[in-house]
């Protein structure tokens, strides 16, 4: 089934609520279980049953407490939701697990991702030309090395090749590395927190 999240502005607030109380649902079900809360019948309604991909990012006192997605939609994403809220309060490896006290005051954001698109560009300086800053999410690949920052990094990252470089270095590769076998893909994400909805 083709993913229509792409359109994302079809998410109402509702599902946004919904899939913000799945993540929240979830990260309780992890300290209480050690395993992520499974999706009811309820939970796979309209949109949410769809496949989708996102992630799901932690922040305690303004500071990030951990951040996991898939880039690909794979499985519904109430189920992705579910699984990527888990996995970022548990298994982010910058961090340790969560603990129960961190609760309080835990800022929770969902972003839902757009379908990737190639990007087509003759240099470096091309691409970034091309960057949009504030709404571009991007994919770097080249081998088996790959990265993504979300369009919320651009709040930290602010000029397209600052943005550019530190994204070559979370893919492994140096701030001024550049290859033509380099690979961009462009997404974009609707984001959402308790304060948005």
């Amino acid at each position: 089934m083709e993913s229509s999240l792409s359109k994302q502005t079809e998410l109402s607030s509702d599902e946004k609520r919904h899939l913000l109380k799945l993540a929240k649902k979830s990260i309780l079900h992890g300290l209480k279980f050690g395993s992520p809360a499974e999706a009811e019948a309820k939970d796979l309604e309209g949109l949410l049953a769809e496949k989708g991909a996102s992630f799901v990012t932690l922040h305690k006192a303004n500071q990030l407490r951990g951040c996991i997605g898939f880039l690909e939609a794979k499985r519904p994403l109430a189920i992705d939701v579910l699984e990527n809220a888990y996995s970022s309060a548990f298994r982010d490896s910058r961090f340790p697990p969560l603990q129960e006290k961190e609760m309080g005051g835990l800022d929770i954001k969902i972003s839902v991702l757009s379908r990737p698109v190639p990007m087509e560009f003759g240099s470096e300086a091309d691409l970034i030309r091309m960057l949009q800053p504030g709404i571009d999410g991007l994919i770097l690949s080249e081998g088996n090395q790959r990265g993504t920052f979300l369009p919320s990094v651009w709040s930290d990252l602010s000029s397209p090749q600052q943005f550019l470089q530190h994204l070559k270095r979370k893919a492994g590769f140096s701030a001024d590395y550049w290859s033509s076998a380099i690979n961009v893909e462009r997404y974009s994400t609707v984001e959402f927190g308790d304060d948005d909805v």
